[in-house]
C-alpha cells in the first residue's frame, strides 16, 4: 500500500509541474545562480553514483523540476515549496551510498537546514545525516556519513536562513569503497561503547558518555564533558579524553575522517582548548598536530607553534572534518591536507609533522587550560582512518 502511494505521489508532482504558483513570484527567488549560469557540476571528497530516476514532493510550478538537479548545470534548480520539501534520487538497485554532494541554489547568500535519509525499498527510511550548508559558497558541498547499503537517498530540506523554500541547483549521491581495504581502523562509537579505542583518560564514565543524540551519523557518538579540576593523569590542564595507539610512523601517510560539536554553551576563553590531536610518543610539550579552540575561533596548528588554518568557532552545528597527512619529521616530506564541512581549506602544505625519532598517536575528546572554570562540553562522532580518500568517504 506505502509502495503504491509512494508511486502515486511521483506521478502527481510529474503532472503538476505546469501549474501552481512559481517559486520566484512567491519567495522572491532569481531565475538562475548569480554567477554561475556558465558553469557546469565539479564535486570534491565523493565518488559520483549516477542515478537512475528523481522525483520530488513537490516544486514551483515553473520550471524548476526535480530532473533539473541532474542535468550538470548550475543555472537550473529543483525548487519545493515549504518546510519538509523532499527530493528523492533512485540508483536502480542496492549500492553503497557514503554520502551526497548539494550544490544549493544562491548557496552563497543563505544557509539551508537539511537531513539526508537512505532506503533499499522506497518504503523504509533511515536518517543519516543531518546538518545545514555553509551558506558561503554555490559550489557542491560534499556532507559524508557511514558507508550504507541502500537504494535511494532522499534529501528533506527544512527551510533556509531566508525563507521556506527547497532550492537545489544539482546533487550527487556518492559511493563508499566497494572493498574497503584501505580502511585502518574505525572508531565510530557504533559498537555502543567505547571499545573501538585504546584506553580513556578520564576522572569518571560520565565525562566520555556514549549517547543516541545528537548524532552525525549512525545510531552513537561521545559526549566529552570537562569540568574544572578534572586531571585524571595528574598532568597539565584538565582533560577527559579517548587514545587510540594509532601508532603513526615516519612516511606513514593515513586520511582521517570525523565529525564535531561544540556544545551551545561551550565556553569562550582566552586561552588553548583540545578536541583532537596526534600526541608524540615522548610525552613531553605540545603535540606536532593539534586541533584547538582558542577564544572564538578553531585553529590547526604543526609543532607547536604553527598555525596553518583558521576558522570561526560555531556551536550547536557539526563540523565535520577529513585530514590527509604524510607523518615525518623533515619538513620537506611531511604535509598536511584539510576538508571541513565538504570543501578543501587547506591544500596540501609541506610541514614536519613528527618530532625526530617519535612516533605519534591520537587523543580526542576536550584537553584545556585549567583556568578556565565553565563546564565545556564536546560531541565527536564518526571517526575513520583510510589510506585513501575514497576509504573515509
Amino acid at each position: 500500500m506505502k509502495k503504491t502511494l509512494l508511486l502515486a505521489k511521483a506521478l502527481i508532482v510529474l503532472a503538476g509541474a505546469g501549474c501552481g504558483n512559481p517559486d520566484d513570484m512567491v519567495s522572491n527567488e532569481p531565475s538562475e545562480t548569480l554567477g554561475t549560469a556558465s558553469d557546469a557540476l565539479t564535486v570534491q571528497n565523493c565518488v559520483s553514483l549516477s542515478a537512475s530516476s528523481v522525483l520530488a514532493s513537490g516544486d514551483d510550478g515553473a520550471g524548476s523540476v526535480a530532473a533539473n538537479t541532474l542535468d550538470d548545470k548550475l543555472d537550473t534548480r529543483w525548487s519545493g515549496p515549504g518546510k519538509g520539501a523532499w527530493i528523492d534520487y533512485d540508483l536502480g538497485s542496492v549500492k553503497s551510498i557514503s554520502g551526497a554532494a548539494i550544490a544549493w541554489h544562491q548557496g552563497n547568500t543563505r544557509a539551508s537546514n537539511f537531513t539526508l535519509s537512505v532506503s533499499s525499498d522506497g518504503v523504509s527510511y533511515t536518517q543519516v545525516y543531518s546538518g545545514k550548508s555553509s551558506g558561503t559558497t554555490t559550489a557542491a558541498e560534499t556532507y559524508a556519513f557511514t558507508a550504507r547499503s541502500a537504494r535511494r537517498l532522499r534529501i528533506t530540506v527544512n527551510g533556509n536562513t531566508v525563507n521556506d523554500w527547497a532550492s537545489i541547483a544539482e546533487a550527487r549521491v556518492c559511493g563508499a569503497s566497494s572493498t574497503g581495504s584501505g580502511v585502518v581502523w574505525r572508531g565510530d562509537f557504533e559498537t555502543g561503547d567505547r571499545s573501538q579505542w585504546s584506553k580513556t583518560q578520564m576522572v569518571s564514565a560520565d565525562r566520555l558518555q556514549v549517547i543516541a543524540s545528537p548524532t552525525r551519523q549512525g545510531s552513537y557518538a561521545i559526549k566529552a564533558t570537562v569540568r574544572q579540576g578534572d586531571n585524571p593523569i595528574n598532568s597539565s590542564g584538565n582533560r577527559n579524553e579517548l587514545v587510540r595507539m594509532t601508532n603513526e610512523k615516519e612516511g606513514d601517510e593515513f586520511f582521517y575522517r570525523w565529525n564535531t560539536m561544540f556544545a551551545s554553551n561551550f565556553p569562550s576563553a582566552k586561552t588553548w582548548q583540545l578536541f583532537t590531536q596526534w600526541h608524540h610518543s615522548g610525552d613531553s610539550g605540545s603535540p606536532p598536530v593539534e586541533f584547538y579552540v582558542n577564544g572564538e575561533t578553531i585553529y590547526l596548528r604543526v609543532q607547536g607553534s604553527t598555525v596553518v588554518w583558521s576558522t570561526p568557532l560555531v556551536r550547536g552545528q557539526w563540523q565535520d572534518f577529513i585530514f590527509h597527512v604524510k607523518w615525518s619529521a623533515n619538513s620537506s616530506v611531511g604535509f598536511v591536507e584539510l576538508y571541513h564541512n565538504g570543501q578543501l581549506v587547506l591544500p596540501k602544505r609541506n610541514v614536519a609533522t613528527l618530532y625526530s625519532g617519535q612516533t605519534n598517536y591520537l587523543k580526542v575528546g576536550l584537553y584545556r587550560n585549567s583556568s578556565i572554570a565553565q563546564e565545556g562540553v564536546v560531541y565527536h562522532d564518526g571517526w575513520i582512518q583510510g589510506r585513501s580518500l575514497q576509504d573515509v568517504q
